[in-house]
């Protein structure tokens, strides 16, 4: 069975001709597909524990044929190689299952995270033209199949729901819907995904319904026995991640099985990874930062056990790392300064913990120096983007290095330049902006041209926003953003989307979002509001912008009044001017 859908590449920036070549020729990149890493490391390490949880460990054996039977039940839906699929599910063992059976089939996973909601998840599946929707049933005390029935009315091209766990009230008779020209049907009396489907009153036969235009099944029904899988060309799109959203709504980046093949075994490598390692994927899994820095698929790559954490607390945490011996995991800089404090009231053994990698935002230097001491583990500083460029400081790095720098460049193929505000490079050591390219940057963010002609130099260079200084050594040290977005917690909100919302209700004229300094979050979300009549309160817009659908990270802490808002020169409002006001 080959590939043949091609309308994904429409709107898809490859890498230049001369590059690619260049990349291949240096063996960078490597001719392997993502799920050939599974393949490999279930062929030289097949009763090696790769996913541990509760109940105990599913070998590498067992999840590669898991991850066949996921595939051939996908394809057997209809759904074809090269189509999107919208993957919104949490930190637990499925998750891998699913990825994996998606990249056998040639299906295109689009990562979003378990926080986002109505607003980005509607806009991520119009802009992917996905043709389904994998959810959990509920996570904590928000319920997925709500959400999805909202974005399923809304998003014509959706087909499918799947649910990891009970589909509940949204269950109907019957089951899967089969392509005609797929494997055998296993249950003969399914319908087509263009009917409509009646709730059956035997329950027993229920793990479907249709919700608007979508077809609601169990995720666990679909797996099934199949002969061949697509031929997938590693130059084609594996996944695609979403970006921290740093303007307007969050982009599409398109990762290549050679490009991110190599970020995750060349990263696995810097992290000394072996087949010895257990991986906690802490963070959301679906971040780049997890995923990839070596994280899920870095470990897969070497032949380490995979363990989940729905929970990042300290409490929860180090349970797992007791329980599964995890010796590396990454965290953002909150829970590195919550996880180095609790050590002095949780009771639990860390010693099998080597490595901290912490990301995601800067972590100021005397947090740093915090780490080592109290968790009695090696601190890694990672300084990267889902877009590509990824930093680390090194395992045999000083303590200096480590504690006050952001890493240097991951490949020697990476190309850094500093510039400044007119793009002429600084001189060296002087801050500016970073901008990059090499063998694992994106060339340009999916159908998103008008956007790429302001993030891309015309050869190719990403502008990343950030701003940084590069010492001798090839360090970085990471001083801010130079784009208009709060970085809280790890997690980046674009101010554009956060004032087009505010500015949605009635009493609002002028609205302002800034980040302010703050101690456990790196900066905490404020917005100044110009109304008219009463100012909301601060649960109040909470609230309104909870239903306009956007995803709880993103919505305010404080809330400020003004009479009008400073304005620069060319009539923008003057950020700097109303934080060092707030100040």
């Amino acid at each position: 069975m080959t590939s043949t859908a091609t309308g994904h590449r429409e709107g898809y920036v490859p890498f230049p001709e001369d590059a690619a070549r260049a990349y291949r020729a240096a063996g960078y990149w490597a001719g392997r597909t993502l799920g050939e890493l599974l393949r490999d490391t279930a062929s030289t390490h097949p009763h090696r524990p790769a996913v541990l949880d509760d109940t105990g460990a599913t070998t590498y054996t067992e999840l590669d044929a898991a991850a066949d039977r996921m595939a051939h039940g996908l394809l057997a839906l209809g759904i074809e190689p090269g189509d999107r699929v919208i993957v919104q599910l949490p930190n637990i063992p499925e998750f891998a299952t699913t990825l994996f059976g998606l990249l056998r089939a040639g299906i295109i996973p689009v990562l979003t995270l378990p926080a986002h909601r109505r607003a980005e998840i509607e806009h991520l599946a119009t802009l992917a033209g996905a043709v389904a929707y994998l959810i959990p049933d509920r996570l904590g005390d928000f319920d997925y199949r709500e959400l999805a029935t909202t974005v399923s009315a809304a998003v014509p091209s959706l087909r499918h729901v799947l649910v990891a766990g009970d589909p509940g009230t949204f269950a109907a008779s019957d089951t899967a819907p089969h392509s005609a020209d797929a494997t055998p049907n296993p249950h003969p009396h399914s319908h087509s995904h263009s009917h409509s489907h009646s709730h059956s009153t035997d329950d027993s036969t229920a793990d479907i319904s249709d919700h608007g235009s979508a077809v609601f099944l169990a995720l666990d029904s679909i797996a099934r026995e199949g002969d061949s899988l697509p031929d997938i060309d590693p130059a084609d799109i594996a996944v695609m991640l979403v970006s921290g959203g740093t303007t307007g709504l969050p982009k599409l980046i398109a990762r290549t099985h050679d490009d991110y093949a190599y970020n995750a075994t060349a990263s696995a490598e810097v992290c000394g990874l072996t087949a010895d390692d257990v991986y906690l994927a802490t963070l959301p899994a679906a971040h780049n930062f997890p995923l990839a820095c070596p994280g899920i698929l870095g470990t897969v790559a070497t032949g380490g056990a995979i363990a989940f954490a729905l929970d990042p607390s300290p409490e929860a945490a180090f349970a797992a790392i007791e329980k599964h011996g995890v010796t590396v995991t990454a965290v953002v800089p909150p829970l590195a300064q919550l996880w180095s404090a609790a050590v002095d009231w949780e009771d639990a053994e860390l010693g099998s913990l080597r490595l901290l990698q912490v990301g995601g935002a800067r972590l100021a230097e005397v947090n740093a120096r915090e780490v080592e001491p109290a968790l009695a583990c090696r601190l890694q500083q990672v300084f990267g983007m889902a877009e590509g460029l990824l930093n680390f400081t090194r395992l045999d790095d000083t303590d200096e290095l480590v504690c006050t720098t952001q890493g240097r460049p991951l490949s020697p193929a990476d190309e850094l330049r500093i510039v400044d505000a007119e793009g002429n490079d600084v001189a060296p050591g002087e801050e500016g902006e970073l901008l990059t390219r090499g063998p694992y940057t994106l060339r340009g963010y999916y159908r998103a041209p008008e956007h790429n002609a302001r993030a891309f130099t015309a050869d190719g260079f990403y502008r990343s926003g950030d701003l940084v200084r590069q010492l001798p050594s090839g360090h970085l040290v990471v001083s801010g953003r130079i784009k208009d977005v709060i970085n809280r917690g790890g997690e980046n909100i674009s101010c554009d989307e956060l004032e087009e919302h505010l500015l949605a209700h009635p009493a609002v004229r002028h609205a302002a979002a800034v980040g302010l300094p703050d101690a456990s979050l790196g900066e905490k979300a404020c917005v100044v509001l110009v109304v008219t009549g009463e100012l909301p309160t601060l649960a109040e817009i909470k609230t309104y912008l909870t239903e306009r659908g956007l995803a709880t990270y993103k919505l305010p802490d404080v809330i400020r009044r003004a009479d009008s808002l400073p304005i620069t020169a060319v009539g923008k409002i003057d950020k700097k001017a109303l934080r060092a006001g707030l100040a």
